[in-house]
């Protein structure tokens, strides 16, 4: 069923509750025009951690609260309300589904129990042209005695700026376009030979352009199901929650327009009661719907483990 029950009801509207007044629009535009260093509130963020929003995907054996996608799906759809600026993509949609998917056993204990806590925020580093493409990998992996080296650099790392830790996609063997010879490394951001230069996107997101020289990571630091086909789960999962995150966004837009179609009076009337606008509002809110729909379904899709994942974030997407 393309619903939710009450327990995530209760979720999405005290995270509702606690955006609207901790983080506005408003903030957004602060962080912006101040040019904030870190391109967050710790403050805020602090906050969020200690509701257990970055432990959502984690098993309670690791600390987290083991709510599914489909509870993340609908803190995304809140922050995606407010424009929250958070590591909540980077670290929770993004990082954590990686370690979930790919990483060893001891990686999981060491890594996911402080990413549950909130005292850990990481990246993922993978893409290198101006266009998505998983299977562009330049960046090098070369194995030598003391383990791995890494040669190359990554563009639109995401909160890469303030992250400990990145997962840095890189090749092994095979060709640039090569599907084969993928691998996912976890990368601490103070790695000898490793460079950050922070960098923002036109719709205020952090992001970050990361250099690696010569950067030597340990054999045991090679993620253990790292390959392409895992990478491609990790984006198809990504899409969706942005998909989510996107879906607050629209409806944001959706009932502020409501309510403006109601206050706005033209020739003594609310223009709301024009047909015309009845029938655009109309559309919008069907529209609106069924995307919620979609997004719902591909949240449900993830946590359910079924094999039409690609399918799902495909659609959502659109």
């Amino acid at each position: 069923m393309l619903v939710i029950n009450e327990e995530q009801k209760m979720l999405k509207a005290s995270v509702r509750d606690f955006l609207a007044i901790q983080s506005p629009v408003a903030a957004l535009r602060k962080l912006r025009d101040e040019k904030s260093i870190d391109g967050i509130d710790r403050q805020l963020w602090g906050r969020m951690c200690e509701m257990g929003l970055t432990g959502l995907t984690i098993s309670e054996a690791f600390g987290g609260l083991d709510f599914g996608y489909l509870g993340l799906g609908l803190v995304l759809e809140e922050t995606g309300r407010t424009l929250t600026a958070s590591p909540l993509i980077s670290t929770v949609l993004l990082s954590t589904t990686a370690i979930n998917l790919a990483g060893s056993a001891a990686q999981k204990k060491a890594l996911l129990p402080e990413l549950a806590m909130g005292q850990l925020i990481m990246a993922l580093a993978h893409e290198e042209k101006a266009h998505h493409d998983p299977g562009h990998v330049a960046t090098t992996a070369e194995l030598q005695r003391d383990g791995y080296v890494l040669n190359g650099h990554k563009t639109f790392v995401l909160d890469g700026h303030i992250a400990a830790k990145f997962i840095v996609v890189a090749r092994t063997a095979g060709k640039v376009d090569d599907a084969k010879g993928i691998a996912l490394f976890v990368v601490d951001a103070t790695a000898k030979g490793l460079k950050v230069e922070r960098t923002q996107m036109m719709d205020s997101r952090n992001a970050a352009k990361i250099s690696f020289e010569n950067v030597i990571v340990p054999k045991d630091q090679l993620m253990e199901a790292g390959d392409y086909d895992t990478l491609v789960k990790i984006f198809d999962i990504g899409c969706i929650g942005l998909a989510a995150e996107m879906l607050g966004s629209a409806q944001e837009c959706f009932e502020r327009t409501l309510a403006y179609l109601k206050e706005r009076r033209q020739f003594g009337v609310p223009i709301g009661s024009f047909q015309a606008l009845q029938h655009r509002a109309a559309k919008m809110f069907i529209d609106i719907e069924l995307c919620k729909s979609v997004v719902i379904k591909a949240l449900k899709t993830i946590d359910d483990g079924t094999p039409d994942l690609s399918r799902m974030a495909s659609l959502a997407k659109a």
